[in-house]
């Protein structure tokens, strides 16, 4: 074939990106709950959005899920830095699945790996074929075990958030704080609502959220 090859070929196509991953676009988190597919288990944007505050994902970063629920956090971890990573465990077979379908969706599939737990495993044993984390979000059912298993594997500077909305997962952040320091806040957020033909504040659940960073090794910057 005698056909002479084009130098360069230019080939354009017309992409609605905006219509297939608007909830993705830029990196601040706090998407609204209706960005990812969820069964209720979900931390809600304004809390989420204090917590990945406080997290602070950094670039190339490892953040450990626990109770990912619908993946949420994870993947506005993911979205906020460059090559920023999580590992989402869940216990809820639909759930994990949900959050493989979330993150696939919203463009981190690679960044978000998810890890099955079943029932009947206790922590640890999950834990420890984990490599060690830069951050650990619990969005509910802490225990002082599992306070005190994340706390140890997390990586010197790194930093821990967890949620309670319970009187005794309260407790548990409680102590949890005289233990190893950081910030208690309790959170409530209001929204307006209609009340017949006039609006009215409706408020949601209190979160009590603990916050802490971990001490950097002696020595280092």
């Amino acid at each position: 074939d005698s056909t002479p090859t084009p130098d360069l070929v230019i080939l354009a196509l017309e992409v609605d990106v905006l219509a297939t991953m608007r909830p993705a676009v830029g990196p601040a988190p706090g998407r609204p709950e209706d960005a990812f597919d969820h069964d209720g288990q979900i931390t809600k944007r304004d809390v989420r959005a204090s917590a990945l505050a406080h997290l602070r994902p950094t670039p190339g970063a490892l953040l450990w899920d626990l109770g990912a629920g619908s993946g949420a956090v994870s993947i506005e971890w993911a979205l906020a830095a460059p090559r920023a990573r999580a590992i989402a465990v869940e216990r809820g077979p639909a759930r994990a699945e949900r959050i493989r379908a979330n993150a696939a969706r919203l463009g981190v599939p690679r960044e978000v790996e998810v890890v099955e737990a079943d029932h009947g495993d206790r922590a640890e044993s999950v834990l420890d074929a984990l490599p060690d984390p830069d951050a650990v979000f619990v969005g509910g059912g802490l225990t002082s075990d599992l306070a005190d298993l994340a706390w140890a594997r997390l990586r010197p500077g790194g930093r821990l958030v967890a949620h309670a909305v319970t009187l005794s997962a309260e407790a548990v952040l409680v102590a949890a704080h005289q233990r190893h320091g950081g910030h208690l806040t309790r959170m409530t957020v209001e929204h307006a609502a209609p009340l017949g033909p006039h609006l009215s504040w409706t408020p949601a659940r209190a979160i009590v959220q603990w916050s802490a960073q971990k001490p950097p090794e002696q020595g280092s910057p």
